[in-house]
């Protein structure tokens, strides 16, 4: 395994230059009501909890525990006797350096930011990411490892799901423009994304993302801008957050689909969402957001929190 050597190295050079390991975590709260039109309302609550070890400069050790059942769904709900989760998604080992970061174990589905074509970001991959940062603002990752839609309480059961490969080149173009392209091999099906954003202003970015899968000739289109807005509250300026889309998927798609968050459905649909803070002493905000694709819509709203020790 490529964690001992990785482990040993690290460890060997932290102490002989004094290094003491240190622990740190984070837990964000959420509270939210869910009402969609094809079936009840309900009330429901989320809880992430990220513990991590830095064991030097260079190395640390992190794991993710969350409530929900499955790959893309993270939330428990309100006076349910059989919707009680709580599992551990992830465990793995990140080393970094100047020219990037390598992670291994049961990782994230992403490096950094979340795109809506992303899988969901409480998902998790059995395998290696490497990211490696290369000259005027580019960089360039590969992951090669083991992806399942499957529950959560199976995220540690290694060697029972399917190979997955992916390769993906990123850059910045100046302050206003930025894009990324990648290869995808999952769920027995291949995908071609691109993504291009622009930053309008201080506050806006518009963004363009597309996911071909090219072993069906279908696809998944997402259009969208994100950004913040002013508004007065007793004559002082309020910053709200918006994020709005539109989005068409294929229903040729596959399962791949099923792995964004909050999935509700293929066909045409849209987002709106506005978000901001109740309290920025105790780090809770608020947001509202509503959901529509094809027949189906959804209305969001709720609070988050957040611990950091």
């Amino acid at each position: 395994m490529l964690i001992t050597p990785l482990l040993s190295c690290a460890l060997t050079n932290a102490y002989a230059n004094g290094f003491s390991p240190s622990f740190s975590h984070k837990l964000d709260v959420q509270i939210r009501y869910d009402d969609r039109s094809n079936r009840p309302s309900r009330e429901q609550y989320r809880l992430r909890y990220y513990p991590s070890i830095a064991l030097s400069p260079s190395l640390s050790v992190h794991s993710f525990i969350v409530t929900g059942e499955d790959f893309s769904s993270s939330h428990n709900t309100f006076g349910s006797d059989t919707t009680d989760y709580l599992y551990p998604r992830r465990l793995y080992v990140r080393h970094k350096n100047d020219f990037g970061k390598t992670e291994v174990g049961v990782i994230p589905t992403y490096k950094g930011r979340v795109s809506s074509t992303g899988l969901s970001k409480d998902g998790w991959i059995t395998g290696v990411r490497h990211v490696r940062q290369l000259k005027n603002d580019t960089a360039i990752e590969i992951v090669v490892g083991q992806l399942v839609n499957a529950q959560a309480n199976e995220a540690f059961n290694i060697g029972e799901e399917d190979d997955y490969f992916e390769i993906e080149y990123s850059a910045k173009m100046g302050q206003r423009h930025s894009y990324e392209a990648s290869f995808e091999k999952m769920l027995n099906g291949t995908f071609v994304r691109a993504e291009y954003r622009f930053r309008i202003n201080d506050e806006d970015t518009a963004f363009v993302e597309l996911v071909q899968r090219t072993d069906e000739s279908a696809a998944k289109f997402v259009v969208g801008t994100s950004g913040e807005l002013a508004t007065g509250v007793l004559n002082t300026s309020y910053p709200i957050e918006y994020f709005a889309y539109y989005s068409y998927i294929d229903s040729r798609f596959g399962e791949r689909a099923e792995l964004i968050e909050d999935f509700l459905g293929t066909g045409h649909g849209g987002s709106l969402e506005f978000s901001g803070v109740l309290s920025k002493k105790h780090d809770v905000e608020w947001f509202v957001r509503t959901d529509v694709v094809e027949s189906v819509s959804r209305l969001l709203a709720g609070i988050k929190l957040s611990f950091e020790g």
